[in-house]
Order: C-alpha cells, then structure tokens, then sequence
C-alpha cells in the first residue's frame, strides 16, 4: 500500500500532465479533498470546471455531479473515478416518472434539483440549489410550481415561498437519518452551541437549527457566527474544511449517521487509476445534454433579489 502522500505527489504530477483539474466535493473522503484543486458543493464545481482551461476533469462525487460538468463542458473529458458511485435520491425519481408527473399537471412548472439524472434535468423547466431553490421557485411565471426529487428541500422552500407547491416524494437517505432527538441531546450537551443544518433535513430538524444552509453557506456561516461551538447537521466530510478554515472553533457533527456511503466510495487509489487508464469517462449524450443545460441556464439567469 503507498502511502497518502505519495499518492497525492503521484496524482497531482499526471493531472498536470494531462492537463487535468481535480474536482471534490465537500463530502468526499478528507485526503481527497486534499488532493484536489478545487473542493465545493456539486453546481459551482462543474461551473468552475466550465471556467477552466483544462481538456480533462476528475469530478470526485457522484454520478450526477460528473454529467452536470459534462452538461456544461461537453468539449471536455469527464472523469468519474468510480462509476458506482451513484445518488439514492437521484435515483428515487425517473425520467418516466416525471412524464407521468408532468401529464398530472399540464402546464405547472417543474422546479428540479440539481441531485437528479441528466434525462430528469432534461425534462424540466427549471433547476436549482439548496442554496438558491426559494429564489428559483419565486421567479417561475405560474403560481403552481412542481418541484422534485426532495420532499424535506420542497417543504423548507413552501415556508416561505409565494407559490402553491406540490413535490415529489423522494428525500437524501444521510439527511434523512438525523433525528430531532438527537440534535435535541447535541444542544443539552453543549448549550452554548449554534445548531446549523442543511434543508435536505426532516423539517422537526429544521425546526431546531439556528441556521439553515448549503453547504458552502455552512463555511460562510462558520466564519461569520460568534459562536465558538457548532453542531453540525449534514454530511460529515464538511468538517474537513470547516476545521481546516475555522482552527479556533469546535465543530460537532449531530448525529454519528451523518455520512453517505456514495460519497465515502471514491479513494485516492481510484483517482490514480482513472487518471492513468483515462476511462470511467462519463458523457452526457447530446441530445439529453441541450435539454439539461436550458433547465441549468435558466436558473443561472433567474433574477437576484
């Protein structure tokens, strides 16, 4: 077995070499964080990616994430170094399902998600971020908004948007676990501490946290809060960098369930070999690529308040 360094020497030296840039998400595996050029949350990582002047882009994430970057650079070569690593959520929702969905409901705009295959993307109206979704949702024309694949985003959304919404029944399993009970035993055991939680959450959680938050608002909101310690409740590979920008303070993950297995799949070995085989190549097919990307642009141009 090599060692985590030389491993990091090894992939950094072909990723130059093949003018490649390392993408990671804020959930995978701290030393490939590490070893990445870019860490963040799934959209601004295949923005950055189509900002880039690499040819090739190791996307350390799930499946979805790898077909968002080919979606937004489609003359570049997208790596996903282990194609098993898929999304549950993504996956809770089909492109035939929304057809069916869509026919329920002529004329009522789909708000999607970005956690959703390329042909759900396709099919949609509009997409968005846990970090824009309550914009998104206000700037659709139509007073009805259909909005998929997360019921616990879409009820956060329903709080306080101007629109009458219905969603689909799909939820991110991680997410899904954490308990109000156990934040609850979190906030006893350290009462001085601010609770902050992503919306993907049960809504008896986010009925708990002091703050709400995407993951990169979690690193702005760590940085701008007074609060020495925070509890924590979304996937436990935030704490990397959470740590890493925020030395003076504490950071408790509010429930041990907190990690998905997806994001913990990809290894530096993984990276390695993709790299030197340059397979696991993941290629949105043109077709479903000009429908995802209208659904995408739209929501880039979906006006600021």
């Amino acid at each position: 077995m090599k060692e985590t360094k030389d491993l990091q020497k090894e992939i950094r030296a072909l990723l130059k070499q093949k003018n490649a840039l390392m993408l990671a998400h804020n959930y995978q595996r701290d030393e490939v964080q590490a070893a990445a050029d870019i860490c963040g949350d799934s959209l601004a990582l295949s923005q950055a990616a189509a900002k880039s002047d690499a040819e090739v882009i190791v996307f350390c994430g799930v499946h979805f994430m790898a077909e968002s970057a080919s979606i937004l650079c489609p003359d570049k070569t997208v790596i996903l170094p282990r194609l098993d690593a898929g999304c549950p959520m993504a996956d809770m929702i089909t492109a035939e399902d929304l057809k069916k969905e869509k026919e329920k409901r002529p004329g009522v705009p789909v708000v999607t998600y970005v956690n959703t295959t390329a042909e759900v993307k396709a099919l949609s109206d509009i997409c968005c971020t846990s970090a824009n979704a309550v914009r998104v949702v206000n700037s659709v024309q139509s007073e009805k908004v259909y909005m998929i694949p997360d019921r616990n985003l879409s009820m956060y959304v329903a709080r306080t948007a101007k629109k009458k919404m219905e969603w689909w029944d799909g939820f991110c399993p991680t997410h899904e676990k954490l308990k109000a009970a156990e934040v609850l035993k979190a906030k006893e055991r350290y009462p001085d501490a601010v609770f902050v939680c992503h919306p993907e959450c049960r809504p008896e959680v986010i009925d708990l946290a002091d703050a709400v938050r995407s993951t990169s608002g979690m690193y702005a909101f760590a940085k701008e809060t007074m609060a020495k310690t925070i509890i924590v409740g979304t996937e436990m590979g935030i704490l990397y960098r959470l740590k890493k920008e925020n030395p003076d303070k504490t950071f408790i993950l509010a429930s041990k369930s907190l990690i998905c297995p997806n994001m913990k799949l990809i290894t530096l070995e993984d990276v390695l070999e993709a790299l030197q085989g340059m397979d696991r190549i993941v290629k949105v097919p043109e077709d479903i690529r000009i429908q995802a990307k209208r659904a995408l642009d739209r929501m880039l141009e979906a006006p600021r308040d």
